[in-house]
């Protein structure tokens, strides 16, 4: 099972940028995808980008234009840009790199009850 450490979170006001980082070890297997999650309080987990294995990146349609994926194979870190930054991002952000990211929905993704999930990282964005 491929563990995932997020960093990056910090607190911005709106139109402000930020780039997390989630770093992935534990496996010396590349059979896996990974993907950006994100919770706000009070709020369901969505997902926030995908990075399929055909190395595609589909995002959720509030972050398009404003929000970047990026992966250094090399160093199996997957990072995400955010720019134009508004309150309504602000959630706990979370990574997962795992196989089943390489063809599940993500609704059926946020279902499963052992997603491997890192301990997230906070993003604050005020007005």
């Amino acid at each position: 099972q491929v563990q995932v450490v997020e960093s990056g979170g910090g607190s911005v006001q709106a139109g402000g940028s930020l780039r997390l980082s989630c770093a992935a070890s534990g496996t010396t297997s590349s059979r896996y995808c990974m993907g950006w999650f994100r919770q706000a309080p009070g709020k369901a987990r969505e997902v926030v980008a995908r990075l399929w294995s055909d190395g595609d990146t589909t995002y959720q349609s509030s972050v398009k234009g404003r929000f970047a994926t990026s992966k250094d194979n090399a160093k199996n870190i997957l990072y995400l840009q955010m720019n134009s930054l508004k309150p309504e991002d602000t959630a706990m952000y979370y990574c997962a790199a795992d196989i089943r990211l390489c063809s599940a929905t993500s609704d059926l993704y946020l279902q499963f009850p052992d997603v491997p999930w890192g301990q997230g990282t906070q993003v604050t964005v005020s007005s």
